[in-house]
């Protein structure tokens, strides 16, 4: 039996190599770890024994050899093969040992230079890889130490087989790891390119079990994107500090509050009950937006989630420890809170609810995420994200009065609130936080209507953001009515001037940005 061992990463290279000594194996390495393992005081041959050819060109060429490739591809159940390895004195390889040269880490250096990348790309040992996981009944692929000993330990067994379908998993999660590296690599190619790729994969590793899917009868697990050069953002670089294991839609509405808190650049809180915001606001003082978000919707903020986009202080945590249900009475349950970082003391004072969810991840900086991507029957949707920046939107004033400089203010707070709101969405904004919203409905008069009565008498000279045009002039109709003094929306209705002229009528400020935020 014989083995090559040639993983970029010796982990359990040594005790792998000595135990198949032990079995009376025949153990080839290529010049690096030969080097490792007769440092251990191993006995292992160099890979030029087995194919007669020395390395050449800097290492670039050590296995790409027939006496490497025949030895693995070569299928024991047929004699005519075992025959051809015979007349050409090649010998049979049951074991390859790789795992692949650190592309990833190498072009994550700020300074990496295009010929540092391509060095770091593997090729023999993909091939070695797919040669030995293409004969998987005959042949072992290992890829991860964490298998090293299990493939020992049946080998050491009686009979001293690994069982095929041991075999099948090794072989999938070999053709996996070089899947996850060639889109590294292709994507490091396409770099910054416009538009979106012709063809596309997308590597995921998974970080999480979860507790359960949307429902507790179906399972679910959060992958994220396998190592990339900029590395791990949003929830992907979130790190557990206290609570209980998190569920599928805990991570889907921790992402979307995050996503919302990091938005804006001041101190910003974020609370969100499945995916949309029921409170937001943004002030110099990170305790006061707390208290103006959660009074957005005090109730729909139960079992909510909340994210600080600053780190979090004894003084806000004691003011999100101690605000109450405004019904009930009791202290206000919620499922996470996430921020870039807590104090010590905070932190303890928050973990006193035993279940509650405590998350510290890095800021979401902008440009962070090039695409998204979902999931629909037989395919996959991708798209460009929604990063318009403030200074690409010029706010075109199109009616007579124009807005005051505090409605100016709230307009721009709406308007970066709206896009976290499901479509059709509308935001009713005052003093720098949120104070109705309405969400995911089928027409926009019914997200009016929502935002209205969620926002009640605070509603009083509040400004407006829609997520699109109203191809209507009923929907502005109605919150002027409702107390509504300034509207900011994408404009493009065929309709624009019979809404600006109802606007006009009402004596309510509208300004057109010429961009949509639908989010479905």
């Amino acid at each position: 039996m014989r083995a090559i061992i040639a993983p970029y990463d010796k982990t359990g290279a040594t005790e792998l190599a000595r135990g198949l000594l032990e079995l009376g194996w025949e153990v080839y390495a290529t010049s690096g770890s030969q080097r490792h393992l007769q440092q251990a005081g191993l006995s292992v041959r160099g890979i030029s024994e087995l194919t007669g050819f020395p390395e050449i060109l800097d290492g670039r060429v050590k296995t790409l050899h027939p006496a490497v490739h025949a030895g693995l591809l070569a299928r024991r159940d047929r004699p005519e093969h075992l025959r051809e390895l015979e007349e050409h004195d090649l010998r049979l390889i049951d074991l390859v040992a790789v795992n692949l040269y650190p592309f990833v880490e190498t072009v994550a250096r700020p300074d990496v230079r295009l010929e540092d990348a391509l060095e770091q790309i593997d090729i023999g040992g993909p091939a070695m890889l797919r040669a030995a996981a293409k004969n998987f009944p005959h042949v072992l692929p290992l890829v991860d130490p964490a298998d090293y000993r299990p493939v020992l330990e049946a080998l050491c067994a009686k009979g001293g087989a690994v069982p095929l379908e041991e075999r099948r998993r090794l072989a999938a999660k070999a053709f996996q790891h070089v899947a996850l590296y060639d889109t590294a690599i292709a994507s490091y190619l396409r770099g910054e390119e416009a538009g979106l790729p012709g063809a596309v994969t997308i590597a995921l590793r998974k970080r999480w079990d979860l507790r359960y899917g949307e429902n507790p009868h179906q399972q679910a697990a959060f992958y994220v994107d396998a190592p990339t050069p900029s590395g791990p953002v949003g929830m992907a670089a979130a790190e557990q500090l206290h609570g209980k294991q998190l569920s599928y839609v805990n991570i889907l509405d921790a992402d979307a509050a995050w996503n919302a808190a990091c938005d804006f650049d001041g101190p910003a809180v974020a609370i969100v009950k499945h995916a949309n915001p029921c409170g937001l606001a943004a002030n110099p003082d990170v305790v006061e937006a707390w208290r103006r978000a959660l009074a957005g919707d005090p109730i729909s903020a139960f079992g909510g989630i909340v994210a600080v986009n600053r780190p979090v202080a004894v003084e806000l945590a004691r003011a999100i420890r101690e605000s109450k249900h405004p019904t009930s009475g009791q202290r206000l349950f919620l499922e996470i809170v996430i921020a870039p970082n807590f104090e010590d003391e905070a932190l303890a004072l928050l973990g006193k609810s035993r279940d509650l969810r405590i998350l510290r991840a890095p800021l979401i900086e902008p440009g962070a995420q090039r695409f998204e991507v979902r999931q629909v029957v037989g395919g996959m949707l991708m798209q460009t994200p929604d990063q318009v920046g403030d200074n690409q939107v010029e706010l075109r004033v199109v009616t007579q009065r124009q807005p005051t400089e505090q409605e100016l203010a709230d307009l721009r707070f709406a308007w970066k609130a709206v896009k976290h709101v499901k479509s059709n969405a509308i935001v009713l904004a005052k003093d720098g936080a949120m104070v109705g919203v309405g969400a995911g409905q089928p027409n926009r008069v019914t997200s009016v209507f929502l935002a209205l009565r969620a926002a009640g008498e605070r509603a009083d000279a509040s400004a407006l953001a829609s997520d699109a045009y109203f191809p209507f002039a009923d929907s502005v109709e109605q919150a002027a009515e409702g107390g509504v003094r300034a509207v900011i929306q994408p404009g493009g209705s065929l309709r624009d001037q019979e809404v600006i002229d109802a606007c006009d009528r009402l004596g309510v400020a509208m300004v057109f940005t010429g961009y949509r935020h639908f989010r479905h």
